[in-house]
C-alpha cells in the first residue's frame, strides 16, 4: 500500500508541474489529536480562518524576530526573466537540455532532483532552489545564528550572526551555500557563497534549468513588515555565467500561524520504482 502511494503521489506531482501553471487541487488533510498542520496541507478555507483565530490582522510584532513558519509552496516566479548570459552560461544551460518524449514532449530528464520528470536520483534541490519551491518553512531565532527549516527535503541551512565572514575561498562547496546574516536596521541581511553548481537556481521553460558557477554569491534582503508579512529580495551574482546581477523581483511571503512542518523526502527506492514501472516504459513506448 505504501508504495502504491508513493508512485501515485509521485504520478501526480509530476502531472502537475510547479512551472506549469496549473495547480494541484486544495484538499484540507486534519492532522491527528493534539498534532498542528503542516502548510500545505490546509486550504484556502483554512488559512482564511487560521489568521482570524490567530488575529494576525494588527498583531503586535518585532522587526528584528523572523519566528514562525511561512508560506506553503514558495517563490515560484523567482527566476524568471534572466540577465544575459555569458558565453559559458550558454554552454551551461544548453547542458541541462533533455530529451522529447514520443509525443515531443519535454521529458526535464536532466533535472535529477526530484522535480523533473524523467529518471530521478534524488540529487538535493540546492539554495536558492529551496526558495521557489519548499511547502513551507520556519525560521527559528538563536543568539548566534538563524536557522531556516524547510519541509521539502527536510533540510534547514544555518545563517550565522556572530560576526563571522564568509570564506574568500571555501574549502568544500555545498548544496546549502556558507551563509553569514547581519542587521542593518529593520532589514535581515543574508550573504552566501560556496555554492555546488550541481544544484540549480530554478527550473527554465519549457525545458532545462539556470544553472549557476562555484562562484554565485548571493545576496537576500528580508523586513517583517507586519506580524503576517515578510518581504524579500534576492540578488544572484555571479559573472561567470550571467553578465550582470539577477536581481528577482521582491516577493511577499506570508505567516502561516497554527502549523507545523511536515516530512517530504525525495527517496531514491521510491523513485527507482517510479523510473522502471512508469517512467522507462513511457518513453520506451509500446514495446513489441
Amino acid at each position: 500500500m505504501r508504495k502504491s502511494f508513493v508512485v501515485s503521489t509521485i504520478v501526480l506531482a509530476l502531472a502537475f508541474p510547479v512551472n506549469s501553471g496549473l495547480s494541484r487541487p486544495q484538499a484540507s488533510v486534519p492532522p491527528p489529536p493534539g498534532w498542528a498542520p503542516c502548510p500545505r496541507c490546509q486550504n484556502n478555507e483554512d488559512r482564511k480562518q487560521a489568521a482570524e483565530k490567530y488575529k494576525v490582522e494588527g498583531h503586535a510584532f518585532d522587526v528584528h524576530d523572523l519566528s514562525g513558519v511561512w508560506g506553503f509552496n514558495g517563490v515560484s516566479d523567482a527566476f524568471r526573466n534572466p540577465p544575459p548570459l555569458t558565453a559559458l552560461g550558454k554552454e551551461r544551460f544548453e547542458a541541462t537540455i533533455g530529451e522529447k518524449g514520443p509525443d515531443g514532449v519535454p521529458l526535464h530528464n536532466k533535472d535529477t532532483s526530484g522535480r523533473g520528470g524523467g529518471l530521478i536520483n534524488c540529487d538535493p534541490s540546492g539554495y536558492p532552489r529551496l526558495h521557489t519551491y519548499n511547502y513551507g518553512f520556519e525560521f527559528l531565532m538563536l543568539p548566534n545564528r538563524v536557522l531556516q527549516f524547510f519541509e521539502i527535503g527536510h533540510t534547514w541551512r544555518t545563517i550565522w550572526t556572530d560576526g563571522r565572514k564568509l570564506p574568500a575561498e571555501p574549502p568544500e562547496p555545498r548544496w546549502m551555500g556558507w551563509s553569514v546574516g547581519h542587521w542593518e536596521g529593520d532589514t535581515f541581511v543574508i550573504e552566501s557563497n560556496g555554492y555546488d553548481d550541481r544544484s540549480w537556481l530554478d527550473a527554465a521553460r519549457p525545458d532545462g534549468g539556470w544553472t549557476h558557477s562555484e562562484d554565485m554569491r548571493i545576496v537576500e534582503r528580508i523586513r517583517r513588515v507586519g506580524y503576517g508579512t515578510l518581504e524579500w529580495e534576492m540578488t544572484v551574482i555571479d559573472p561567470k555565467t550571467y553578465t550582470q546581477p539577477w536581481v528577482a523581483p521582491k516577493a511577499t511571503i506570508k505567516l502561516v500561524p497554527g502549523t507545523e512542518l511536515g516530512e517530504d523526502l525525495c527517496v531514491p527506492s521510491d523513485y527507482q520504482q517510479f523510473n522502471q514501472q512508469l517512467y522507462s516504459p513511457g518513453v520506451r513506448g509500446p514495446q513489441k
